[in-house]
């Protein structure tokens, strides 16, 4: 099994490939950002382990560029952060499992052992509506050939706007579908992320794909508003 670690801690990343090594792996190792995107997309492995706080490209940048690469390897983020958005952001992202510093070496074999046996994530379908296109495997957005940069939230919204076209959705289903059904917060957080869509993909094109429905919730149209 080809493993490639990418992790700038050089003392962490010789650690795991001690490990890994032991149990039989193929080990390469990267210590920044480009270095581990250039093997990544040049290479062939079975699993990477990518840490996300690296100099230059951080691992959310480097995951991102993997999967617009169509590279489809899984890939298991390390972190020394802990927050469910975090965890959220490298999914979002195409990661395949994530695991938080410090973590014990038998669980991160055990994890990568099961990303193999996984083998590499079948690839998403692309959606269009209209002039809008959503490829959420690489991350990306375009309309009328045009890329748009989402963050993390606002490309699962659009997603789950997308993924019901013409339907109206409550502003309820939305952080069901995107956040969590027992999310707590205050629920004006999806019109503050629908604004931010609309600014980006509705007013530099002059039509409102994304519409109100007053009392209702919110539709997305490919004839726009």
């Amino acid at each position: 099994m080809r493993v490639l670690v990418v992790d700038d801690d050089r003392d962490i990343a010789a650690a795991v490939q001690r490990a890994l090594l032991a149990e039989g792996f193929t080990v390469e190792l990267a210590h920044d950002g480009a270095d581990g995107l250039f093997k990544a997309r040049n290479n062939s492995y079975d699993v990477i382990v990518l840490d996300i706080m690296l100099p230059g490209l951080n691992g959310y940048a480097v995951c991102r560029e993997v999967r617009a690469a169509q590279v489809w390897t899984p890939i298991l983020m390390l972190s020394a952060k802990d927050g469910e958005y975090d965890e959220a952001d490298g999914l979002d992202l195409g990661a395949d499992d994530y695991l938080t510093k410090p973590f014990s070496v038998v669980v991160l074999i055990a994890r990568l052992r099961a990303l193999v046996r996984r083998g590499a994530p079948a690839r998403l379908v692309v959606r269009h509506v209209g002039d809008l296109s959503l490829d959420p495997a690489a991350h990306r957005c375009f309309r009328r050939d045009a890329e748009i940069r989402l963050t993390p939230r606002e490309f699962a919204v659009l997603e789950f706007l997308m993924a019901q076209p013409d339907a109206v959705v409550t502003k309820a289903e939305i952080l069901a579908g995107v956040w969590d059904e027992n999310f707590d917060g205050d629920p004006n957080i999806v019109e503050v992320y629908v604004h931010y869509l609309r600014r980006k993909i509705d007013d530099p094109y002059g039509t409102a794909m994304i519409q109100t429905v007053r009392g209702f919730g919110y539709r997305l149209s490919g004839t726009g508003g």
